[in-house]
């Protein structure tokens, strides 16, 4: 027995050593709060600042930089272009998984094994509707995976993505884009889901709680509203109080409390007056103190900084980091290495409150110590599952059948058919249109897997005994113009002839004494819309410029020179004055003919003046630019002519920073397709992108549409199942598409205008509202019952009604649920979106459907943003779209 117990002191005492000599943060048994504490006492202020840093990037040459640690690296797998938009926006990085994973591993090796405490990174990347690597599956564009209107299936794209993404060693994406998409002007409504805040909240929750569940961390962005006036991208919001907590703040709520998000990326712009990346209302009271967030913030890359450059509420980047850290930020996020030094400043002197900087420490050490990185931190090569074409194949086709959205789709001919679907005996179809081929994925997509085209998909489909025939048309895009290049322009120095003109830039508009900066610029293509040519030595919003040098002309002819930009501007050859816009006033572009000769070199002298910021000046000519459109858009009636049905593929041009003014397809595609449809073939248009489009100067003369939106990877294999009948179009219309941008904004969910809505000289309806989409067969709703037509404030209220299938296809119909509190304290929204379902119904079949409406969709904020649940009468709506409403009853709340 003494034996025994002298055995178990001796294992006991050597286990007791043994857990004192191992630091408390290395212990996985012991809770992560104690680890985090333990940690954070051992870290210098320097270790601390670079656990609140990240950028894309990877060691590079001198691992010793890294020494300190830092969060993590979205991490390149090759040799990056030069300049920072170019590292961010570097996602086709030509290397395999296998490739990118051993990358990833060997990062991870170094900090673990070769810094100071071992902490690991996070290595990040963006995922929005695929991970945006090489090999990686690219399904619908967010916009599209809305429209399907299934929870259910954004799940598990959502698991297939995460999947592909752990397996590459990523544990941290900076997706999805919960925003409300209240302006389709906005460039980036193609990453949203769209304009309600009830459809934004459920879908993000369904995309965030499957990659949190798999152990990547999301980061629903960009918080709180990333579009203002105009639908301009990250223009100042000054919103009340109430209008975010009712819209823009529903998601992000939805996604933390109900999705477990684990991080959250700020906005680039400023909310009533304070910049959301250092805004203690936005980042601590609300978000935090009242919605009980315990991930960490990151700003939107190179937003800490923009509280300086943009924003003008920081003297340098150093304050402006130091503001954002104690408003609430947690980690600056960067496009390169050299930033640090910008910002590290008041981490290292004392300045900062050591308390605000621990906590943003803790917090990001939280993550990755839940994350596992400090046990697990690589990831097994040779148990790396190889993602091909087929891996999730099948998902992302069917995800993009269920987005189609059937807008149009009239009889034609005297058959007394509808267009759509095609028959698959027809002898030629003619596909027109260079999205046809083009594949495009959308925003922030990776390379694709196997693509497959419309143009592709509907060859396939249709086989041999189909002659499918392809005519480019004329594009996108129309211009009659180009900049003229660097190797036309030269200066002569020091008897060598050097490639682009002499640049003279003044700190006054008048081009007056000695110039502040003198260069040699290559080409006159500049946008200097929010800084100037050179920060350090030119004002940004009053300057002058005059370029000088020579032009030699390629070509013999009379052609067009002059400038696209800002005024004002003059523009001399040989010394003689051509274009004289010595104003300012406006934006324009200004031609004038010049007759050249090949070989030839005239003196070119260019003067620019800039009083007020948001320079854009471009030196343009129309030499080499030959107008093809016409010759295009004949080749295309041509074709359609001679075929049995024309299909024209239209798209439009969208993104980041790419925002609309004009909503009808650009170039001309509307050309295009009128002339189509003047040849009196069938003529079903297909829509490529993200967001409205206006259609006032052809919809009329076309019997069929369908939004295919951006498809994915099986994107054409999807079109053509739709095309031909194997699939019925079942989408539907998550934003509303305006008759025209005067309505703009133009949301569904608005609130009782006092009065009417229509204009003296157009509708105030839209063209296509909020949840529309058509069907190849019709449905019929019925026998709506409800539980009890009285509930107590707390009580759930069933409801049922019966759905039937009185068409000819199998098809899928999204029923939707939408309220409106009759009499309330405060004014509501005209109807709002509580709930819907997908039900697939074969032909004649009938079933029940049952909603339950719970407390919680009966709760409004009272005149002082309290929740409350207000006795009174709710009118209940259940139809096929926010306007076409087929069932409709009154219940009682007491």
């Amino acid at each position: 027995m003494k034996k025994i117990i002298v055995l178990f002191s001796l294992v006991f005492s050597a286990h007791f050593i043994s857990a004192q000599t191992v630091p408390a943060y290395k212990r996985a048994d012991l809770p992560v709060d104690v680890r985090v504490k333990d940690l954070l006492q051992r870290m210098t202020a320097e270790e601390k600042f670079w656990q609140l840093f990240m950028i894309p990037g990877d060691l590079g040459t001198n691992p010793s930089d890294y020494k300190n640690g830092i969060f993590g690296f979205q991490v390149n797998t090759v040799q990056q272009q030069q300049g920072a938009a170019a590292q961010l926006l570097n996602y086709k990085s030509g290397q395999t998984a296998q490739q990118t994973l051993a990358k990833i591993n060997a990062i991870q090796k170094y900090f673990v094994e070769q810094t100071r405490l071992g902490i690991p990174i996070i290595a990040f990347d963006e995922a929005l509707h695929g991970l945006v690597r090489d090999e990686a599956t690219v399904f619908p564009q967010s916009i599209a995976l809305a429209a399907t209107w299934d929870t259910t299936l954004m799940n598990n794209v959502a698991a297939a993505i995460a999947k592909e993404t752990k397996a590459r060693g990523i544990r941290h994406i900076l997706s999805p884009v919960v925003n409300v998409a209240t302006d389709v002007r906005w460039g980036r409504v193609e990453e949203t889901y769209g304009e309600d805040p009830f459809l934004s909240s459920v879908m993000g929750v369904a995309f965030v709680k499957a990659f949190e569940q798999r152990g990547v961390v999301t980061n629903p962005k960009h918080f709180a509203v990333n579009h203002g006036e105009g639908g301009r991208d990250s223009y100042p919001i000054h919103y009340n109080e109430r209008l975010l907590e009712e819209t823009y703040f529903v998601p992000f709520k939805a996604v933390v409390q109900k999705g477990g998000a684990r991080s959250i990326m700020t906005a680039y712009n400023s909310l009533d007056g304070s910049p959301c990346s250092a805004n203690d209302w936005l980042l601590n009271k609300k978000l935090r103190n009242d919605w009980g967030f315990k991930g960490f913030v990151l700003s939107d890359a190179g937003a800490t900084g923009g509280a300086n450059v943009l924003h003008f509420t920081a003297a340098d980047y150093a304050e402006a980091g130091k503001k954002s850290i104690e408003n609430g930020l947690d980690v600056i996020f960067q496009t390169a290495y050299e930033h640090h030094k910008l910002f590290n400043k008041y981490f290292l002197d004392g300045s900062m409150n050591p308390d605000v900087i621990d906590s943003a420490v803790a917090r990001v050490l939280r993550v990755k110590f839940e994350l596992g990185l400090f046990e697990h931190p690589y990831i097994d090569e040779s148990k790396l599952e190889k993602w091909t074409a087929a891996e999730h194949r099948a998902l992302t086709k069917e995800a993009a059948v269920r987005s189609f959205v059937l807008l149009k789709n009239d009889v034609f001919g005297k058959s007394g058919a509808s267009v759509l679907p095609l028959n698959k005996s027809l002898k030629k179809i003619a596909v027109i249109g260079v999205d046809a081929i083009e594949a495009r994925l959308g925003g922030y997509s990776g390379p694709g897997n196997q693509k497959i085209s419309i143009l592709q998909g509907i060859q396939q489909k249709v086989g041999s005994n189909t002659q499918v025939k392809y005519a480019a048309g004329p594009g996108r895009q129309h211009r009659t113009w180009t900049f003229v290049p660097g190797n036309h322009l030269f200066t002569m120095q020091n008897g060598k002839r050097i490639k682009g003109l002499q640049g003279e830039y003044f700190n006054n508009v008048t081009m007056q004494g000695q110039p502040a900066l003198t260069r040699t610029d290559e080409s006159i293509n500049f946008q200097w819309t929010l800084f100037s040519p050179d920060a350090a030595k030119i004002n940004y919003d009053f300057f002058s410029a005059r370029w000088t040098g020579k032009i030699e002309a390629p070509v013999t002819g009379t052609y067009k020179i002059g400038i696209d930009g800002n005024d004002g501007y003059r523009l001399y050859l040989n010394n003689k004055l051509i274009i004289d816009n010595w104003k300012k006033q406006s934006y324009s572009t200004k031609l004038v003919d010049f007759y050249f000769e090949k070989g030839k070199v005239y003196d070119l002298r260019i003067e620019y003046f800039e009083p007020a910021g948001n320079a854009w000046f471009r030196l343009i000519w129309n030499v080499g630019v030959t107008d093809h459109a016409e010759t295009k858009i004949n080749e295309a009636v041509q074709l359609a002519t001679s075929s049995d049905v024309a299909v024209v593929v239209a798209g439009i041009e969208e993104g980041e920073f790419n925002d609309r003014a004009l909503l009808q397809l650009p170039g001309l595609q509307e050309e295009l397709i009128k002339r189509i449809a003047a040849t009196g073939k069938p003529v079903v248009v297909l829509l490529v992108g993200g967001s409205a489009v206006t259609m006032n100067n052809w919809i009329d003369q076309v019997p069929a549409i369908l939004d295919v939106w951006y498809p994915g990877d099986a994107g054409g294999e999807a079109v053509a199942d739709v095309l031909f009948g194997d699939r019925s179009p079942s989408g539907k219309l998550p934003i509303t598409f305006p008759v025209s941008e005067a309505q703009l904004p133009l949301v569904y969910n608005h609130k009782p205008t006092g009065r009417g809505d229509d204009y003296n000289n157009l509708t105030g309806q839209p063209l296509f509202p909020f949840g529309f989409g058509l069907s190849y067969t019709q449905f019929s709703y019925s026998d709506l019952q409800l539980d009890k037509k009285q509930v107590k404030a707390g009580e759930n209220l069933t409801v049922k009604f019966k759905l039937k299938n009185t068409g000819k296809y199998k098809a899928d119909e999204v029923v939707q649920l939408y309220l409106h509190d009759e009499l309330a304290s405060v004014a509501r929204p005209i109807k709002e979106l509580k709930g819907f379902q997908r039900i697939t119904l074969n032909p004649g079949e009938e079933k029940e459907v049952t909603f339950t409406i719970t407390p919680d969709l009966l709760t409004m904020l009272d005149v002082h943003l309290k929740e409350v649940i207000e006795p009174g009468m709710f009118r209940m709506m259940i139809g096929s779209s926010s306007t076409d409403i087929r069932l409709r009853e009154l219940f009682e709340v007491k």
